[in-house]
């Protein structure tokens, strides 16, 4: 049987409230706990920023203690995958939150994410070759954006590698790569950017400029239709011969349309509903359908 691991990427977004966080929250109340009980993965974006003290990630544990298969994947450093600027003492710190998060079974996977920029050559393609050795112990996924990588030799050395070949859907135009699914050793890991054209174009053409937090989302504000996500669910589904663990990361999240897709998508691969809290069927009408509790909702 294959196994899915279905989440967003990142779960803090003050925006999701009330599409999906409640309006009215106790003091107590928490987003991670929250978020697990609907999902059983999230992809964490604050280690690309920051290198977290491994207390963090004894709290995510503590926090989805009661959801017994849910995985955190990490975003390794933009030390390593950007600037290429990194010792041992930053290492070291990267599998500090790793090596937590293992021994607790809470760990999916190490994402080493690289700029559209990054072209396939013998440099960049050694370059991944010594962080796949300096991360030999985790699961790794390597997502490149640019076509150049879209080659079999690639896909081989990944696979020698033991390395997963990020699948990303992304607006498609001048050397972006394509949405083709890659399984490596009975792995896949899927991530979803939204098809947001002109917003893409955009935030590309001004990515060393300063930014706001709405600029730099821009591009990602996107809901998948209906019709799109059958598409992705046909070609997923063709794959489950040999592929024994998807991961589906959505990172349209401006406005909730993330959480609304990975619930869509869910309920189309799994073919059953689930549970899905009321506000979020009053802000995505269409989820109805996907929920077991939708007779507790007015339309």
């Amino acid at each position: 049987m294959t196994k899915y691991h279905t989440g967003t990427a990142g779960w803090s977004y003050k925006d999701w409230v009330p599409a999906f966080y409640p309006k009215a929250q106790s003091g107590n109340f928490d987003w991670l706990m929250y978020y697990a009980n609907y999902f059983n993965c999230v992809e964490v974006n604050a280690t690309y920023y920051a290198y977290l003290s491994p207390k963090i990630a004894e709290g995510w544990v503590r926090k989805t203690e009661d959801c017994s298969d849910f995985l955190f994947t990490i975003k390794l450093h933009q030390d390593f995958t950007h600037k290429k600027d990194f010792d041992t003492q930053k290492i070291t710190a990267v599998k500090y939150v790793l090596n937590t998060l293992s021994k607790a079974e809470r760990f999916g996977g190490l994402l080493i994410q690289f700029p559209y920029s990054y072209t396939s050559n013998p440099v960049t393609v050694q370059y991944i070759s010594r962080l796949a050795e300096i991360f030999g112990e985790y699961n790794k996924i390597v997502e490149v954006r640019h076509a150049s990588w879209n080659k079999p030799d690639i896909l081989e050395g990944f696979k020698k590698l033991d390395l997963t070949f990020c699948t990303i859907d992304q607006p498609q135009f001048d050397n972006t790569i394509p949405f083709i699914l890659h399984e490596i050793n009975g792995k896949m890991y899927i991530r979803m950017h939204g098809r947001n054209v002109e917003a893409w174009k955009n935030s590309m053409s001004n990515f060393n400029a300063k930014q706001t937090y709405e600029e730099q989302s821009g591009r990602y504000n996107y809901l998948y239709s209906p019709g799109e996500l059958v598409e992705i669910e046909q070609k997923i589904k063709k794959m489950l011969d040999t592929v024994k663990d998807i991961y589906i990361i959505f990172n349209n999240h401006p406005g909730g349309n993330a959480v609304c897709n990975a619930f869509e998508l869910m309920y189309r691969l799994l073919e059953k509903q689930m549970s899905i809290p009321a506000n979020t069927l009053l802000a995505f009408p269409r989820l109805k359908v996907c929920a077991e509790n939708n007779n507790e909702v007015l339309f």
